[in-house]
């Protein structure tokens, strides 16, 4: 009895099934630890999606469709490589997202700034008072303060960073335990009712989410976020400062 043929569409439909499911594990571990909540979404993760799907999902089972052929001398180097080639890539995009990940979620004055693992300077880390702060999150951004430094020389050299780009949130050196700031940072929290006054279109997300998970809006206040590619409104409780839901916002043309 001779052996069933496989054909190329077969071939290209098992590394379809094989690739989806890599992909679907990667993805899942995108979101539940690199990029919890809508951080995903505002800081571009959907971008470096399409690049993970494109090239796991659909480059690797096309060339299998092009070169497949059952019975063909040297197919199993071919597939090999194919294989390999796809894997290397595969390899370097996950690096590329995990580097782009969420490090920290930093309170600065009135709101949080995003700071992902890719913008800390080592050496800059190596300088954290606090050594949890000494190198980024793994599983999820660590949530943190950041204080203003009270030596005027300090102040005049961060005034000088900032024309390079980088604020108090890119110097580790500043950070603080988010515990022990809650005061400071529900003083600068928004109510629901006066967030709906300065930020109309946050605010307009914020009651669709209240009214779908019955929370009521006395029971939350509101901070911003911000991030390269959207505002996230971050609802926290009002008595321990803890978050309690991040929606994304107003999108950062």
């Amino acid at each position: 009895m001779s052996a069933k043929v496989f054909s190329r569409w077969q071939a290209a439909g098992t590394h379809l099934l094989i690739c989806v499911a890599i992909a679907s594990v990667v993805i899942t571990i995108m979101l539940a630890v690199w990029y919890p909540g809508p951080l995903f979404e505002a800081a571009g993760g959907a971008g470096m999606l399409y690049i993970l799907v494109g090239v796991d999902v659909i480059l690797g089972p096309l060339l299998t469709l092009i070169v497949f052929k059952s019975g063909k001398r040297g197919m199993k180097f071919d597939l090999t490589v194919i294989g390999l080639v796809q894997l290397a890539a595969l390899v370097y995009g996950v690096h590329i997202v995990f580097l782009a990940r969420p490090a920290f979620i930093v309170f600065v004055k009135d709101r949080f700034e995003l700071v992902i693992a890719a913008e800390q300077d080592p050496d800059e880390l190596a300088k954290a008072k606090y050594l949890e702060f000494r190198e980024p999150g793994w599983a999820g951004p660590k949530l943190v303060a950041a204080d203003m430094p009270t030596d005027p020389k300090e102040r005049d050299k961060l005034i000088d960073a900032a024309l390079a780009g980088l604020d108090l949130q890119n110097f580790p050196r500043y950070y603080a335990p988010y515990a022990e700031r809650t005061k400071e940072v529900l003083a600068k929290a928004e109510t629901i009712k006066r967030l709906r006054v300065v930020e109309p279109a946050s605010g307009k997300v914020v009651d669709k989410y209240l009214a779908s998970s019955g929370t009521r809006e006395d029971d939350v206040r509101a901070l911003m976020l911000r991030t390269r590619f959207a505002w996230v409104v971050v609802l926290v409780d009002p008595k321990t400062a803890q978050p309690v839901k991040m929606l994304v916002g107003e999108k950062i043309e």
